[in-house]
This record gives structure tokens, sequence and C-alpha cells, in this order.
């Protein structure tokens, strides 16, 4: 016979229940001597102790997560640093999604010495392009490159940095974009929170934008990430982009390892899912690769060679191979 939701409910109570009535009932018999009461630790002794690991724990962590993001150049360093950044990548794609022929990208980042780092003066190409987890666009490594376009416009901006507490990082700026001959005003305000879960550390960012290319927008970026041993870092990335004007969400889920190998060589290891919510739920893109990435000279010529597979859509889900090739300049005030 075949037994209710309802009677094996109240069945798991029962078997739950009886235990705890027969030791209620021991206790409060006189004659029973229990087992005597476990050493009592100072709270404030077990407080600190804990502090410490965990401070240990995210000071290690975050100090290897913040060498990875800025030897790869990661849009994470670009958006958080506290000295100024300067970028500029030529980038070439072979196979799908390519132009055979070098594209020039890039950006700043310089604070102001006048505003004490709270004012910081911001140069981009294509800076509505950089918002959206559009795969299409000219993503910087680690993110895929499906196909590389030429910077159709340039933009100044003035961001403000706004001083928190230590897992909150807030900012917010607004400029000009040029376009041929046309110039037009942009917003972007973005926060970002840093908490460690265990071994783990999970990061939140969530942007604002309006531009008049995309109208009013917003991403949310959500990364768990953790070092496997001191060469190697995992991190699993969730990203969605949702535009006003076309009513749609851009969807994208990394998984990605770092392998530092040395000081000057660094390996990735990415597979992705693109997709997106309109006019139906559908992926439209995998994509498997490997970056090998080699600084040249000191800290801030770098050589990049990425080999990926790429399964979209358009090609029925077909392997379509590429090669991305890209010389980057980096340079900030790190030592």
């Amino acid at each position: 016979m075949r037994m209710s939701f309802r009677s094996a409910w109240i069945s798991g109570i029962a078997a739950l229940l009886l235990p705890l009535a027969a030791l209620a009932a021991l206790v409060g018999d006189d004659n029973f001597v229990g087992p005597p009461p476990p050493p009592q630790l100072a709270p404030e002794a077990v407080i600190k102790a804990l502090d410490k690991q965990h401070e240990y724990l995210s000071d290690k962590l975050v100090g290897f997560v913040s060498s990875i993001d800025r030897f790869f150049g990661d849009d994470r360093h670009y958006q958080e640093a506290n000295e100024s950044v300067f970028q500029l990548d030529v980038t070439r794609v072979f196979g799908y999604g390519g132009e055979n022929k070098f594209v020039l990208s890039g950006r700043a980042n310089a604070h102001l010495p006048i505003a004490q780092q709270k004012l910081h003066l911001l140069v981009e190409t294509d800076p509505d392009k950089n918002t959206t987890a559009d795969p299409k666009q000219t993503q910087l490594q680690a993110q895929t490159v499906s196909q590389t376009e030429e910077p159709q416009s340039f933009s100044a901006a003035l961001r403000y940095v706004k001083e928190a507490a230590e897992p909150w990082h807030l900012s917010a700026d607004g400029g000009i974009k040029f376009q041929g001959f046309k110039t037009t005003p942009f917003v972007r305000a973005r926060a970002s929170l840093v908490e460690p879960v265990g071994e783990w550390r999970a990061k939140l960012a969530e942007t604002l934008f309006w531009f008049n290319t995309t109208g009013a927008g917003a991403t949310t970026q959500l990364d768990f990430e953790r070092t496997i041993s001191e060469p190697m870092l995992f991190r699993a990335t969730s990203n969605a982009t949702w535009l006003h004007d076309k009513q749609n969400i851009d969807l994208r889920q990394d998984l990605t390892l770092f392998h530092k190998v040395d000081e000057r060589t660094a390996l990735l290891y990415q597979a992705s899912a693109i997709g997106v919510s309109q006019p139906e739920e559908r992926v439209e893109d995998y994509v498997l690769l490997v970056s090998y990435r080699y600084r040249l000279h000191r800290k801030w010529t770098y050589l990049e060679v990425s080999p990926q597979l790429h399964y979209p859509r358009e090609k029925d889900y077909h392997s379509s191979p590429s090669l991305v090739v890209r010389l980057e300049v980096l340079f900030d005030e790190s030592k």
C-alpha cells in the first residue's frame, strides 16, 4: 500500500520526537547521571583564533587573485585598481569570427593627484560595448572573442570613487562619447561587494548605465573563486546584462582555471556558455579555449595566443575553430 505524503511526514516527525522524549525522561530521572559537560572555551579566544585564520586566508587569496587579474589585464583590475592603469591592445582573430586584420583598442584609468585618488580620468574605445556581455564585440581576456571589430568611438569621463568599508567598492562616472563629429553624454555607476565563504571568495558586482546607442541597462556579475594550489586559481563567473530598449537579457557562464607557471608565463583554461533571453531563451555559443600569456618585457608588454573552439547556434552548434593573437601594453603603478 502506498503511503501518502502526509502520513510519511507525520511518521518522520514521530521518529524524531520519540528519542527526544526518551532522553528528556532520563534527564528528569534523579538516578540518571549524564556525561560530564564539555570544557568551555573563552568566547573571545575562539573569536580571535577564527579572525586570525580568516584574515590569513583572505589576505593570501586576495593577493593571489589580484596578481592574476593584473597579469591578464582583466576588467576587474581596470575597474578597481587604486593606481592608474593604461591598457592598449593590438588583436587579430584568425578563423571563425575573424576579419584577418589587426584591431587596435585601449583604455586608461588615471587618478588625479589633486583629488586624493577619489577622482579618476577615464579614456576608452567603445565604452558602450564594455558594459555588455555581447560575445560579438571585442572582449578583454580572460573572455572569449568570436568577432573583433574596429572601434567605432572613444570617450572621456570623470569617475568619482567613494571610500567605503573594506568589502565594498563604489564608483560613479559621467562623460562624453565621441563618434565622428557626433558627441553624446553617458553615465555609469558601479558597486561591488566581496565576502569570504569558507575557503572560497564571493564577489558580486552591479553596474548601471545609460548610453544613447544601447539605452538604459544593468549588468550583474557574480564570481566564486578559490585557490587550488599556490599557482592555480579556479573561478566561476555568472554574468547577466539587461537592456531596457530591447527588453532582453544577455547571459554568460564562464568556468576558468588560471595557472601561473612562473613570473613571466601563465595559462588560462576556460569553458563558456553564452545565451540570450529574447526572442526565446537559448544558447548562442559554447566556447572552449586555452590562452597562453607571456610577459615579453618587464611588467608592461605581453603576448597572448589563444586557440579556441566555438559551437555557435548559427552553425547548428558545429565546431568552428579560431585563433586569437594579441599584443598588449599594460601599464600601472604596481611594483
